[in-house]
């Protein structure tokens, strides 16, 4: 892929506050090959590089929002046979762990199906929002592989082990709501107005005290193997953290003065 396909097939724009990313290979169901991995790493790196952008929104063009790994490109020999780990470390690691560590709010909208990789880009985001018709597959199985990208890390927590163990074994489609009624997912909207809400979730969360935001992810993500005296612990510091912040001056002075605040997402 030259320079100018890898930019097309990861599109980014800017908006008031926060930045859109859109895998944009339709003719692939937005499946990702590796030089379209290393686009979307560069693009969560810009959007973490800009100090104006405060929260982060990913989606995909058409009738999908990712389709996992192109496996189109092993024919032609894009990687050589055999080890699948180091493209892993080359391509999905990256971007789990930028998802993971995001300095930012991110929100996934999924506009059809998430499947193998997609599917751990979109749960790895803090709130997903799906299309009425989307679904999410963990499609690893049906060719003898296991889920990454943090699949088998996010399923658990957000399905549970039962769950998650059927549906990487298995590898059942679980249609958008369902996903909600499981609590995978925050939201299902119509098809037409996915979009739309997208956009607004992303400006209500670039609007928001953003490190507090993160300290809450952070905060959440711990209790999972912190005990309780711990997890009072790790409130008590990242609360003195979030207290130090501009946000928290500002919230309280806008909520004595009984006005909106203007929240920066600043951390000092």
């Amino acid at each position: 892929m030259d320079d100018a396909a890898q930019l097309e097939a990861i599109r980014t724009d800017s908006h008031d506050g926060y930045r859109v990313i859109t895998i944009n290979r339709p003719d692939k169901m937005n499946a990702m090959n590796k030089a379209t991995c290393l686009a979307l790493i560069a693009a969560i790196d810009e959007a973490e590089a800009d100090e104006a952008c405060r929260a982060l929104m990913i989606t995909g063009t058409g009738r999908a929002f990712c389709a996992g790994a192109d496996l189109s490109g092993r024919v032609n020999g894009e990687r050589p046979s055999g080890d699948a780990g180091n493209s892993i470390e080359a391509t999905w690691n990256p971007i789990a762990r930028r998802l993971f560590n995001l300095r930012m709010p991110s929100v996934a909208v999924v506009n059809g199906v998430a499947a193998g990789a997609g599917s751990s880009i979109a749960l790895g985001c803090d709130i997903v929002l799906a299309g009425r018709s989307a679904y999410f597959l963990q499609a690893f199985s049906k060719i003898g592989l296991i889920p990454d990208c943090g699949g088998t890390f996010l399923l658990p927590r957000l399905a549970g082990e039962g769950r998650a163990r059927a549906l990487a074994m298995l590898a059942e489609r679980v249609p958008a709501e369902q996903a909600l009624a499981w609590g995978m997912i925050w939201a299902v909207h119509d098809d037409d107005k996915l979009a739309e809400e997208g956009h607004k979730m992303a400006a209500r969360l670039a609007a928001m005290p953003g490190h507090a935001l993160v300290l809450i992810r952070k905060s959440l993500r711990a209790s999972a193997h912190n005990d309780f005296d711990t997890q009072l612990d790790l409130e008590r510091d990242y609360q003195g953290e979030a207290s130090r912040t501009p946000d928290h001056k500002e919230g309280v002075a806008a909520f004595l003065e009984k006005r909106a605040p203007k929240f920066t997402g600043k951390q000092a």
